[in-house]
């Protein structure tokens, strides 16, 4: 047997047998290599049957079981029916497909099990390392600072308490905001990640303003520029401004220069959300529509969407890297860094978030950076964006289907003109075909397609597109769309 069990209890959870395990880890690992290889062959996503569900409803286990029997169950109750994101045919949320390079990686990590908040080892030469990447990408100076989070809601949180530091002082990391009355803006399109920040800070969302959008679904600079004014007029304090580049709905890409100069001229930090699309810096002919990037204060984006990370693995980019410090830094004795051997190495990554406890993502990123290379993971963000237009001609050239918002980057908001589109999504979700999902724009409820995955080709649009089409002939005629 692998592992122990009660009547010869061991302290060690180590195997007893390693060459078994070495054997049943290889399984696993086929197993999960397997699953991505053959990805397009099952479903993109099935419904979960309720005996499944129930199976995972037991009382807490108490005595061991084999872990290959848990593998079993693995294989059997739980890959069947994950999110399908690793799938060509996912294009329901801004989701990223992986890699299989990135998940061995992954792997490397999870051995290592190195906790990255501090102390002097390599591990954190290999986050400065793409921290120095990252600063290459955007073109900011050897003195910004980057951290890995767990996505950019975390890392938009981030970028406005270093924001707050940076208008209040360092008095406000003990006296709070007190009666400062500040207010911040970002589009109507802004994911809702930041408002949550300012909900998150103490600070209440209603600090918050939200800027209406162009017809292209951008933020309307010229609003914004009257909002600030009559703010500062009627004793506001504004402070901060949060641009996005690739609007989770429409995908659209605020006037980031424009917004720059604003932020500039107002004396107001200006942070772009950049989750899905920062990452566009790294495809040359997509780069000029994210001019003004370079000029921001902070930068948050996620490598586990267009990078093709595996999850998760978000980052925050911040201009200033000794006020990033000061926001978050705490001098306990039991975390001294003055020290020798593994006391060296200060400043800490702990001290530039809220995190102490920090995983390795940076292993996964580095890898999957090293083994592919940027120009290479720059034509499959560009990949994408060319099926977004694909997929327009397509919407295009079927007259039962009609285009809701003009497509910006790699995001298709689309409907069925007669039908109910919510449930013509479910039920192509439900089929297994395809898993678009839904979004409101302009107050209609549109079909969404978020084409992410590097590994989604043209056969998997026509599929989307055919599905849309048939499902919603189907309930118009009074069918069930199967």
């Amino acid at each position: 047997m692998l592992f122990a069990d009660n009547d010869r209890m061991e302290t060690t959870l180590d195997p007893q047998d390693w060459e078994e395990f070495r054997k049943q880890a290889h399984r696993m690992l086929d197993d999960m290599i397997g699953y991505v290889e053959h990805v397009r062959d099952r479903p993109v996503w099935q419904p979960i049957p309720e005996e499944t569900r129930a199976n995972f409803r037991e009382s807490l286990a108490q005595r061991p079981m084999s872990l290959s029997r848990v593998h079993e169950i693995f294989m059997h109750d739980v890959l069947p029916y994950t999110v399908g994101n690793v799938h060509p045919g996912f294009m329901g949320w801004v989701h990223g497909g992986g890699t299989p390079v990135g998940m061995v990686a992954e792997m490397l990590a999870a051995g290592l099990n190195a906790n990255l908040g501090g102390r002097d080892q390599m591990p954190i030469e290999v986050e400065k390392q793409v921290t120095a990447w990252v600063r290459e990408i955007f073109g900011f100076p050897e003195t910004a600072s980057g951290l890995f989070l767990t996505g950019t809601s975390m890392a938009n949180y981030v970028a406005l308490l270093v924001a707050r530091r940076a208008f209040l002082g360092t008095d406000v990391r003990k006296k709070g905001i007190r009666d400062h009355r500040l207010c911040a803006y970002a589009s109507r399109s802004a994911h809702g990640s930041i408002a949550q920040a300012f909900d998150l800070a103490g600070m209440g969302t209603d600090t918050l303003k939200f800027v209406p959008v162009n017809e292209k679904f951008e933020m309307d600079v010229e609003v914004l520029a009257e909002m600030i004014r009559k703010d500062r007029e009627s004793g506001l304090s504004p402070f901060f401004v949060a641009a996005t580049a690739g609007t989770v709905d429409t995908g659209a890409i605020d006037n980031l220069e424009k917004i720059a100069e604003i932020a500039e001229a107002e004396g107001l930090w200006f942070h772009v959300d950049g989750a899905l699309g920062a990452l566009a810096m790294l495809a040359p002919e997509i780069a000029p529509r994210l001019n003004g990037i370079e000029l921001a204060d902070s930068i948050a984006f996620d490598f586990h969407k267009w990078g093709q990370v595996p999850y998760d693995a978000g980052f925050i980019l911040v201009r200033e890297g000794e006020l990033h410090r000061s926001t978050f830094a705490a001098h306990e004795p039991y975390l001294m860094r003055e020290g020798k051997a593994l006391a060296a190495g200060s400043p800490w990554p702990c001290d530039f978030g809220p995190d102490l406890s920090r995983g390795f993502r940076a292993l996964k990123t580095w890898f999957t950076i090293k083994v592919y290379g940027a120009e290479r993971l720059g034509q499959a963000i560009s990949g994408t964006c060319e099926l977004a237009r694909y997929l327009e001609s397509r919407i295009l050239e079927e007259p039962e289907l009609e285009l809701l918002a003009p497509v910006s980057l790699n995001i298709v908001c689309f409907g069925y003109r007669e039908g109910d589109n919510a449930e013509i999504a479910a039920g192509i979700q439900e089929s297994g075909i395809a898993a678009p999902s839904t979004t409101m724009v302009k107050d209609k409820l549109a079909i969404r397609a978020a084409i992410v995955n590097h590994r989604t080709a043209r056969e998997d649009i026509d599929a989307l597109v055919d599905a849309v089409v048939a499902f919603g002939n189907s309930l118009s005629r009074g069918e069930n769309g199967e």
